[in-house]
């Protein structure tokens, strides 16, 4: 493989329990979720529900799928918990813009590529095809990924089958059994790193979702008000939930306001439980790696 050059990765998050028992892993469940140029995980008591750990990382100046998997090994490596073997459940959550939603009454296993083929192309060389069902909602999440990635993550645990899921599932799992009004139309929008996810769900049933591309602020608006425009939502009283990196004082929640007139910050998942180490963070961020926990 190439060298990694001036690659390398920065903690820019990290929160401990003092609960936390390293001698407890085979109680613990170790959720991953990996983007083009991050890595995020968790580590939650599979006793209790409990998240006793949370980091976060950007991979830097990675330019290319080999780089990235020589920076997540050296991570790996350098890692005192990430390489032990003895887990009670481990969840794999890849964040893929090569993704299809399929009715599960009308999926067809050997036609996953046929799904892909609709919304995008698939580079038999370095991606392979993955598929998560959602028994609440009766979907069938079809989405492809680097296979030499979760290829690798199955080579450091041999003794454990990995749960490979989409970054979209772990969030549509997440707000499913989010705690809204059952009867109304809500829309979910999570900003993350240059992408945002909008969602549409009624009586916790997924209506609508799909993920944009972020160039410059005003985009954030601009695809809210298209999907908006197609489900005839009224811009002053639809309720608007959000999650991710921002606050009240950020640019991108000002434009949010100025065109939505309802609109409200998320919390954490609530089938979760978190002790008060995870008070320095808001409840709305890190929504998508915390529900990966909840995709079995």
């Amino acid at each position: 493989m190439e060298a990694i050059h001036s690659a390398t990765y920065k903690l820019v998050k990290r929160i401990k329990d003092s609960n936390f028992d390293v001698d407890q892993l085979h109680h613990y469940c170790l959720s991953m979720q990996i983007g083009i140029r991050d890595f995020q995980m968790s580590i939650t008591d599979t006793r209790t529900d409990t998240c006793l750990l949370l980091e976060d990382y950007i991979l830097q100046d990675v330019k290319t799928i080999n780089a990235r998997l020589q920076v997540l090994a050296k991570l790996f490596e350098n890692h005192h918990l990430l390489m032990a073997g003895f887990w009670n459940s481990i969840k794999l959550s890849l964040k893929s813009h090569k993704f299809s939603l399929v009715p599960a009454t009308h999926f067809v296993e050997d036609s996953v590529r046929d799904y892909l083929m609709l919304n995008c192309t698939i580079n038999d060389s370095v991606e392979s095809e993955y598929t998560y069902k959602h028994t609440s909602s009766n979907v069938v999440n079809a989405f492809a990924a680097d296979k030499r990635l979760v290829s690798w993550i199955d080579s450091l645990y041999p003794n454990k089958d990995i749960d490979v899921t989409h970054q979209g599932s772990a969030l549509i799992e997440g707000l499913l059994k989010y705690n809204t009004e059952a009867n109304s139309k809500i829309v979910y929008c999570i900003l993350d790193r240059g992408i945002m996810h909008v969602f549409v769900s009624e009586n916790h049933k997924l209506h609508y979702y799909n993920q944009f591309s972020i160039k410059e602020a005003k985009d954030y608006v601009k695809y809210v008000m298209l999907v908006f425009k197609e489900f005839n939502l009224n811009q002053r009283t639809q309720k608007v939930i959000l999650w991710g990196n921002i606050t009240k004082s950020s640019d991108h929640y000002k434009l949010f306001s100025k065109y939505i007139g309802n609109i409200t910050f998320g919390k954490r998942p609530a089938n979760l439980k978190f002790n008060y180490h995870f008070d320095e963070i808001a409840d709305h961020q890190y929504f998508d790696l915390l529900s990966v926990y909840l995709c079995d």
